[in-house]
């Protein structure tokens, strides 16, 4: 390609789509470029995942998300965004990795994907933070059993199945595989419950803990993971040995820092690794160059959703079309 976009959209998640709705609304030149599927983060959620929001709270472009249940799943997020996107008729590019991002001398940013080199005004980054999981750090966490991603609970059916977390995704990962006929054992490093689990699960794994359906070690800490056993730290310091089948280390997700580092954009170690960028553009310490969505909170992961980050595609595109004159 080789006239210059105004925009270059970097993720085709929700918050990446509606960027591009607004730059399609104001007449701009722009393109999204993803490097997997479309709304590639929530396509690899929990096969069952059902969202926190109502459906209401996850649109975007005016378009009205239809649905029976008070709050969607994730299939139903899927076909929603997927209408969104032939709604529109929106510029994307999938499975195109975007490599690098570099602001030349005449002020156009060369951005180099696994497939081309665009050149583009304006660069906004609305990657999410689910591709890269925080890793515990222990002996074993190498091992094929071990897995930072939870899809369904049919592989664990029989099976005793270490899950480490006390979140959304742990909870939601012990309920299901204990319903389907599996063995799940948490390990939580506090002393309850995440306080964010959503409020009509939370009760169901207290009861379940409580019964002794779901096994809990609360307080304590994973020391290793062998072949056919996991070794454990439990509140009292004693060392446990269990035997395992699997671990789902459900311990969260964090942005690329190392790309939005080679972008050039300042991250304050010193404060979660938050990215510097102006909380009225959503420009970053880059002109030009915008961030979008999840990415905006470092490891503050659980900082901005799909509902409170719809409003920085209006806020970049209100400063592109100032500086635009």
């Amino acid at each position: 390609m080789n006239s210059i976009l105004d925009i270059l959209i970097i993720g085709a998640g929700p918050i990446g789509l509606a960027c591009g709705i607004e730059a399609q609304k104001n007449g701009l030149d722009y393109l999204i470029v993803e490097k997997g599927a479309l709304v590639n983060s929530l396509y690899h959620y929990p096969l069952f995942m059902t969202f926190f929001s109502t459906a209401d709270r996850l649109e975007i472009g005016n378009i009205p998300f239809m649905c029976l249940a008070p709050k969607p799943g994730r299939q139903e997020a899927l076909e929603y965004y997927r209408s969104v996107a032939r709604n529109k008729e929106l510029n994307i590019n999938l499975y195109e990795k975007v490599e690098e991002v570099n602001k030349q001398n005449d002020g156009i940013f060369s951005v180099v994907t696994s497939k081309k080199i665009y050149r583009a005004k304006n660069v906004i980054v609305a990657t999410g933070f689910y591709d890269i999981p925080i890793y515990m750090n222990v002996p074993g966490e190498d091992l094929p059993k071990v897995h930072h991603y939870y899809k369904e609970a049919h592989p664990y059916v029989g099976q005793k199945v270490l899950i480490i977390g006390a979140n959304n995704s742990a909870v939601d990962a012990a309920l299901e595989i204990w319903r389907k006929g599996g063995e799940p054992t948490m390990l939580i490093r506090g002393s309850e419950i995440g306080e964010r689990v959503k409020y009509w699960v939370k009760p169901d794994i207290e009861n379940r803990i409580k019964e002794g359906s779901v096994k809990a070690y609360f307080k304590s800490q994973l020391l290793e993971i062998k072949e056919d056993a996991i070794v454990l730290k439990d509140a009292d310091g004693n060392i446990v040995t269990l035997e395992n089948d699997f671990v789902l280390a459900m311990t969260g997700y964090r942005p690329n820092f190392d790309m939005l580092k080679k972008f050039g954009i300042h991250l304050n170690e010193a404060d979660d690794f938050v990215p510097s960028y102006n909380d009225d553009t959503m420009e970053t310490n880059v002109d030009g160059l915008f961030l979008a969505g999840v990415v905006c909170g470092g490891m503050n992961t659980h900082k901005w959703f799909i509902e409170n980050s719809r409003v920085h595609a209006e806020k970049i595109l209100k400063r592109i079309l100032e500086k635009k004159g």
